[in-house]
């Protein structure tokens, strides 16, 4: 089974077993998160349910593996002429998830 959800305002598309990784997700390392896909197909693509916007009854669970910083982006701001120059870094939050389960209606 393949599906498409929405985590975190982004979206993925996911099978079984297959490890994700999404922004910050307030769970603990090894809690069980439940989403309702937004559409559902066979390997083949003999079989497709889509939603409107969700499927209702179906559901996709993941297990936490891990929460964890991100590679560091640097930010570079400068305002020619002005011998203005800005540096700063950012690392954000990740979650990375697992596939447990794909389940349809």
């Amino acid at each position: 089974m393949i599906a498409v959800v929405k985590v975190g305002g982004h979206q993925y598309i996911v099978n079984e077993k297959s490890i994700i990784e999404v922004d910050h997700q307030d769970q603990e390392v090894g809690a069980t998160l439940t989403v309702e896909p937004l559409l559902i197909a066979s390997e083949d693509g003999k079989t497709t349910s889509v939603g409107t916007p969700l499927l209702s009854g179906a559901s996709v669970q993941f297990t936490v593996l891990e929460q964890f910083k991100d590679k560091k982006i640097r930010v570079f701001k400068m305002k020619s002429k002005k011998r203005h120059m800005r540096t700063f870094g950012f690392r954000a939050q990740r979650t990375r998830l697992q596939v447990t389960s794909i389940q349809s209606k």
